[in-house]
């Protein structure tokens, strides 16, 4: 069964064009392809260019003068975007015409066995006509994106006539286009996968187009077929591809396309003074994104997703058992609960929670535990009194987690502890199990103590029971931090018993200013 975020995110396909204020309101603005079925068939395009009616001949007519720049490529049938796979060249139309004429012919001998005549089209002579320098690989030639209509480039403009042929959408009629666009392949193509900078309603007006992911090139692009999507266009129907969606067409023999690029209100709203705080929430949301991943992967819990906090507030990623627990929790418990909900959280809370799960995900990310951290005395140098004090300042500046603890106000981590207890209990789990140092433990367990000197005996045992049930084994939890703070404690009379062997107290080697 799908979920109604990948629902919401499913082709829609629609057997008429809507209105353009349906499709201003409903449509462009979800930002999902949708297939529209049979709307370009009253285009006059449709049936005159129509390669089994005469089509190329009108067209030959039409425009066979014009020159027109051709891909040329080497990987045909498949069509790379990147420029090291092909090139485009100068070419005739009316030769490229040419090329499907005699395509068509071989494929109708092939069809029809004993057929040795040639369309009325074609004499010789024109058979002649295309002994030219592609002959030899004309299936490597494509068609792809002429200019047809250009707001920046009118002076490149290859195949401005056509543009009688074509009837403007009736649901981009207000819209400012950017381009419209020729793409016409006289054999089998398949175009790399991609993504377009517009909004892109492509039109076929011959032939049949799908998207096929092609993993040749990209084979752990397999990975995505699970939020893959197909579309089969036939001649007459239309696709909305919105900007930034990635997609790979595959074209039959003969296909002719016309499509449609315009600016989307998204990006127009977009004011560039606003660039660097749009930057930050992207980024934000792709890390946390790229971190809840992670810790799926690594067998740690729910999904998560703290680039949503400062939003609606609310959390779907508690446990299993957090609706259980809920019903069983006394009224004192409750009000730890109300008081520390995301929407009460203030708003520097906020921030200390988001930087705080970020850290954990980073500290996961990067692999590390307990064991690594601030075990070895290595390299310490002879300097000053009190050990264990100089030892801690010094290795928080190398241990970010236990730093960013060692910062925080007691009351205002308390608050972060209850929040992430109640709606990330992974990554608080995460944090104790797995990313916290030595160090970190002594930090922990200090910052603990300072709570409890701020708060009644009542409040505090409220404190510890929501936070160690967040642990799916609470005695994990306790003994975790009861270990790191006997290897800190360790560490310290190994530093104490040094100093009394050498004649003074050594510590960590700091770089001098």
């Amino acid at each position: 069964m799908e979920s109604s975020s990948s629902s919401s995110i499913r082709i829609r396909r629609f057997e008429e064009l809507p209105t353009a204020r349906e499709f201003d309101s409903l449509i462009e603005p979800a930002n999902v392809p949708a297939v529209f079925r049979g709307c370009t068939k009253s285009w006059k395009a449709f049936s005159h260019w129509n390669p089994s009616n005469g089509g190329l001949d009108y067209l030959q007519e039409r425009v066979g003068s014009c020159t027109v720049e051709a891909m040329i490529s080497q990987s045909a049938p498949v069509f790379y975007g990147d420029l090291g796979s092909h090139q485009r060249v100068p070419l005739p139309f009316s030769n490229f015409l040419d090329f499907c004429k005699k395509r068509m012919q071989m494929q109708s001998k092939h069809h029809r066995p004993g057929l040795d005549h040639c369309p009325a089209s074609q004499t010789h002579d024109d058979t002649q006509h295309v002994g030219l320098a592609l002959e030899d690989a004309p299936e490597q030639i494509y068609l792809a994106q002429v200019p047809i209509m250009n707001s920046d480039r009118q002076e490149n403009v290859q195949l401005e006539t056509l543009k009688e042929d074509i009837q403007m959408p009736s649901i981009l009629v207000s819209k400012e286009l950017s381009s419209i666009n020729l793409w016409m392949n006289n054999a089998q193509a398949r175009s790399s996968t991609h993504y377009d900078p517009h909004h892109n309603f492509l039109c076929i007006v011959s032939g049949c187009k799908q998207e096929n992911p092609d993993y040749s090139i990209y084979p752990r692009a397999e990975c995505s077929m699970e939020f893959a999507q197909k579309a089969v266009l036939q001649a007459g129907d239309a696709l909305f591809i919105p900007e930034g969606w990635f997609h790979q067409v595959d074209s039959d023999d003969l296909t002719i396309a016309i499509n449609f690029w315009w600016r989307s209100n998204m990006m127009s709203f977009m004011l560039e003074h606003m660039d660097a705080y749009y930057l930050r929430i992207i980024l934000r949301r792709l890390v946390d994104k790229e971190m809840d991943q992670l810790l799926l992967k690594l067998g740690m819990g729910a999904r998560m997703s703290a680039c949503e906090l400062p939003n609606n507030g609310q959390s779907d990623h508690a446990d299993e058992n957090y609706g259980k627990y809920l019903k069983g929790v006394d009224l004192k418990e409750k009000r730890l609960k109300e008081r520390n909900t995301l929407q009460e959280l203030e708003p520097a809370a906020v921030q200390v929670l988001h930087e705080l799960v970020s850290l954990v995900h980073n500290s996961v990310n990067a692999n590390q535990d307990a064991q690594s951290l601030s075990t070895s005395i290595n390299g310490y140098e002879l300097v000053g009194n009190d050990e264990s004090e100089k030892i801690l300042n010094a290795d928080l500046k190398d241990d970010p987690v236990a730093k960013f603890l060692w910062d925080i106000n007691p009351q205002t981590l308390q608050d972060v502890f209850l929040a992430m207890a109640h709606n990330f209990p992974r990554t608080l789990e995460a944090l104790v199990l797995h990313v916290l140092s030595p160090v970190g433990a002594e930090v922990l367990t200090r910052k603990f103590d300072e709570m409890d000197q701020h708060t009644l005996q009542d409040d505090r045992n409220g404190f510890y029971e929501v936070f160690y049930r967040a642990f799916d084994d609470q005695s994990a939890a306790m003994n975790s931090i009861l270990k790191g703070k006997e290897l800190f404690t360790q560490l310290t009379e190994a530093v104490r018993l040094a100093a009394i062997n050498v004649g003074c107290p050594i510590f960590p080697k700091v770089a001098k200013s």
